[in-house]
């Protein structure tokens, strides 16, 4: 086993997209790393060097976003996970526990059902806006109402360009969540500037641009989590965040409420799942959706005692 940490290597996805991805170095069973939406493997840098004290560890940048290309077909889940598959047998790991984040948790669920080479799956905190009837104490017509004006607002802002002198600001706004947070600023400040793109014009965005930004919450919108969880037969770890997140600036006046009324019912649904579903783990990290940052060494050692404890040729 190497342990080589630190390279940055490309690998090439089945429709020749460039993908790329961080190697951690590290010994042992081997692990790949999924980042959220609109962030990149610069949020798994204080976890990987931890999980490298006991495993063979790498990142990735998701299609569309950071330093992975677009290509031209749609982001669907079918297709990451495919990128997730290349990685895989690329880094000569095609049986490496997947491990994910918001987003990269849910695509890695789903490898579990796409790629029978893949052992195990942790889902760190990815369970995006679930189905209208999780929404404890709110009105199924309500939810479904506001869900589409979360969805409109999301597309809205996805992809979204600025001119270049304000970038100081996108920092320096990421700074002061960072500060809110109790996380350092350069972890913020890092992700921003991976994820940079310069549109024809020299507007700057965030990846991942408006055209993937609009496929990928077609795909979230479209990906039922819990029938997938209910279909999977291999080990399967979901992580949830015990602490609300701060408010965002911008997102209309009912969204916290919104929000509140969903982790109640997933975690009344998480714990049925866990209760009848024996590859099922469910366990809550004291920290917000941010977790990764806040809270590395937790998150580390919830997928490292995960990892060491599937059964030998899972």
């Amino acid at each position: 086993m190497t342990t080589s940490a630190g390279r940055d290597l490309v690998c090439v996805a089945a429709d020749g997209v460039e993908l790329a991805v961080r190697d951690h170095g590290g010994e042992g069973a081997a692990v790949l790393l999924l980042h959220g939406a609109g962030r990149t493997l610069e949020d798994w840098a204080q976890v990987a060097p931890l999980l490298a004290a006991g495993h063979r560890v790498w990142a990735m940048d998701l299609r569309g976003h950071g330093r992975s290309g677009d290509g031209a077909v749609p982001w669907t889940f079918d297709v990451v996970a495919g990128d997730v598959t290349a990685v895989l047998a690329a880094c000569g790991a095609p049986d490496a526990v997947v491990v994910g984040h918001s987003l990269g948790g849910m695509v890695a669920a789903y490898c579990l059902e796409r790629d029978g080479r893949v052992p195990a799956a942790v889902n760190v905190d990815g369970h995006g806006m679930g189905r209208p009837e999780q929404y404890v104490g709110l009105d199924v017509a309500y939810v479904r109402e506001r869900l589409a004006e979360a969805r409109e607002f999301a597309e809205e802002v996805g992809g979204r360009t600025f001119p270049p002198e304000a970038l100081d600001a996108v920092i320096g706004y990421q700074a002061a969540m960072a500060v809110e947070l109790g996380i350092p600023a350069e972890l913020m400040e890092a992700g921003v500037r991976r994820s940079l793109g310069e549109a024809a014009d020299g507007q700057l965005f965030l990846r991942p641009g408006r055209k993937q930004a609009l496929e990928l919450q077609e795909a979230m919108a479209g990906i039922d989590l819990f029938a997938l969880y209910r279909r999977v037969t291999r080990p399967l770890l979901i992580a949830r965040a015990l602490r609300p997140h701060p408010p965002v600036p911008g997102v209309p006046p009912w969204f916290d409420a919104l929000m509140a009324a969903y982790v109640k019912g997933l975690a009344r649904d998480l714990g049925e799942l866990a209760r009848s579903r024996p590859q099922v783990t469910v366990a809550g990290v004291d920290g917000t959706h941010a977790m990764l940052l806040e809270r590395p060494a937790e998150v580390a050692e919830l997928v490292s005692g995960f990892v060491r404890g599937l059964p030998r040729g899972a």
